[in-house]
């Protein structure tokens, strides 16, 4: 029984393509392996554009969803420090503004005076 040749693998990967192709030239056993490379390599190929372009897709519709969700908190952000006037008044003078700071006529509590 002939044993089968084992030096496929080490001729692909340590040395060049000249000494490769060489020897799957004399030996058939190499030679069988070789061509079932290249129809596995032939095969990728044709598959190969399919995964690019589903990864760009992917890629593209990341950049939209973290663009929307971006906006959409940015919004309820600024919406909410409108409808909150503390709020608004501490992000605009660095803190909350009193009726004094306003100008109306306040007791020693804080409250407004009501003449009568």
């Amino acid at each position: 029984m002939k044993e089968r040749c084992s030096k496929y693998e080490g001729l692909f990967v340590f040395q060049d393509s000249e000494a490769l192709m060489s020897h799957i030239n004399e030996c058939e056993d190499c030679k069988a392996e070789y061509e079932k490379q290249q129809k596995v390599s032939e095969l990728i190929n044709e598959v190969k554009f399919y995964y690019k372009n589903k990864s760009s897709k992917h890629k593209q519709f990341t950049k939209v969803a973290c663009a929307s969700i971006l906006l959409f908190v940015s919004s309820l952000s600024l919406g909410l420090a409108v409808k909150n006037e503390d709020l608004a008044d501490t992000l605009r003078y660095g803190t909350t503004l009193s009726a004094e700071d306003l100008g109306f006529p306040v007791d020693s509590y804080g409250l407004l005076m009501v003449d009568e």
